[in-house]
């Protein structure tokens, strides 16, 4: 029992890490890109979906190479800290651009470093989550180390969400200088949060066998038609919400008039995130997890369509902002609890269909989505953003240009929950008596 409380916390400790550089590379990346060094909103998504593209095969790669790893460290931690300690390096040199560097090498440093960083990332993402199958059982262990380690990573995420403008426009003599700084914070605390979580987690010894193929893991990951749902699911729900993080600054700033609210925006809906996702639980008494899950959107789209109406009015009202806020980030901790859940019963569902488990090939296509979904997001706030005529060196943008931002802020991220919603309700079967079904008969499997 203490082992499994050390190893709790340990897991739940590296999560916050993990999220807190996620969240300010993801929040603020086009923020810095293109107003404190100058790039353009299309040139910033049009070069995060290329990278994308080449995440599509470095991602399922590294998934097979954590499924092929075996040393006296254990199959996840060595590549855990590895991933993060040159993450963290990297990190700091994205938003510490040297002021030397001028024209088009702006463009060039820019991109190698945010591919650099998507890199480095998913060599320390695809296992940290990989492990949460290794570890649990399907059920409620695995509910409930889930919710942990979402729950530590809404902590984590909103840590920069909510400091990140309050510090960089007050350290450093401008917000150049603010971010860097900021960033080697960051990047400090990631490498501290990580190495207490692969100190504090035994992993299970791995047995000997032989390593699956290249081919045959690709072939059984297709093969995973409910994984193949998943992350259709988590592309679609969080390109939605990522796009609302993208233009919520530019939003505050000048469609409300104050970016301080901001910061309020994001401190109320975490807050409400982290209540959302430790209550999972509870609600699993009484609703299904695809009734939680609808339920969820659900109470996140009237979240928006409550802060589209605001911005309409004009209203700076901190309460009614905040309200929207809880609203909307109550429905997201929900949902990305249970897309986690859903993710690893799919591993369960696929050892019992193909006869392999898989973790971290299906695991690395949740690193993928992710960073896909952040790089949808961009592009379409950046070019969104060049199309409505956001002028970032105006204090007072035309009325054309906010309806533009409300838009692009709300209602398409409105008609993106929904899809999402329609697509997974239609297309995922894995029900709780269909999880119990498949336990038995693979514990009955392993045991003759």
């Amino acid at each position: 029992m203490q082992h499994k409380m050390r190893q709790t916390i340990s897991f739940g400790i590296g999560a916050v890490g993990k999220d807190m550089v996620y969240a300010l590379v993801s929040g603020f990346i086009l923020y810095y890109y293109n107003t404190v060094l100058g790039i353009s909103g299309t040139f910033t998504g049009i070069m995060m979906m290329a990278a994308r593209v080449f995440d599509a095969f470095n991602d399922p790669l590294m998934g097979v190479i954590v499924e092929k790893t075996n040393t006296r460290f254990g199959r996840y931690r060595p590549w855990i800290f590895t991933g993060t300690v040159t993450n963290a390096l990297v990190l700091y040199g994205m938003f510490a651009m040297p002021e030397s560097v001028t024209g088009t090498g702006v463009l060039v440093y820019a991109s190698v470093a945010y591919v650099l960083w998507g890199v480095t990332y998913t060599m320390m993402d695809i296992p940290f989550w990989s492990m949460i199958p290794a570890l649990t059982s399907a059920g409620r262990e695995r509910e409930n180390l889930s919710v942990i380690g979402r729950t530590s990573a809404a902590v984590g995420y909103a840590i920069p969400t909510v400091l990140t403008m309050l510090i960089v426009v007050r350290i450093g003599g401008s917000e150049r200088q603010g971010f860097a700084l900021f960033a080697a914070a960051i990047a400090v605390l990631f490498v501290i949060t990580e190495l207490i979580c692969v100190l504090g987690i035994r992993e299970k010894a791995i047995p000997a066998g032989k390593a699956p193929t290249m081919r045959e893991m690709f072939g059984a990951l297709l093969a995973n038609d409910q994984a193949m749902v998943v992350v259709v699911g988590i592309i679609l729900f969080n390109a939605s919400l990522y796009l609302t993080t993208q233009l919520a600054l530019y939003f505050f700033k000048y469609d409300i008039g104050n970016s301080d609210l901001y910061s309020l925006f994001g401190t109320i809906g975490g807050v409400g995130q982290i209540l959302s996702m430790v209550s999972l639980p509870v609600l699993r008494r009484r609703w299904s997890s695809k009734t939680i899950l609808t339920g969820s959107i659900g109470v996140t789209i009237f979240g928006y369509a409550f802060l589209f109406v605001l911005g309409s009015l004009g209203s700076s009202n901190v309460p009614l902002l905040g309200l929207a806020a809880f609203i909307i980030y109550i429905g997201f901790g929900l949902a990305t609890v249970l897309t986690t859940v859903f993710l690893a019963d799919s591993v369960d569902y696929g050892e019992w269909k193909t006869g392999r488990r898989n973790e971290s090939v299906i695991f690395s296509m949740q690193t993928f989505v992710v960073k896909l979904a952040s790089a949808i997001s961009v592009l379409v706030a950046g070019v969104g953003i060049d199309l409505i005529g956001l002028d970032t060196e105006a204090a007072v943008q035309t009325a054309g240009t906010l309806l533009g931002l409300r838009v692009l802020m709300i209602l398409v991220p409105i008609a993106g929950l929904l899809v999402s919603i329609f697509y997974f309700r239609k297309k995922y079967a894995l029900t709780e008596e269909m999880n119990r079904r498949i336990a038995a008969e693979l514990k009955e499997r392993r045991e003759q």
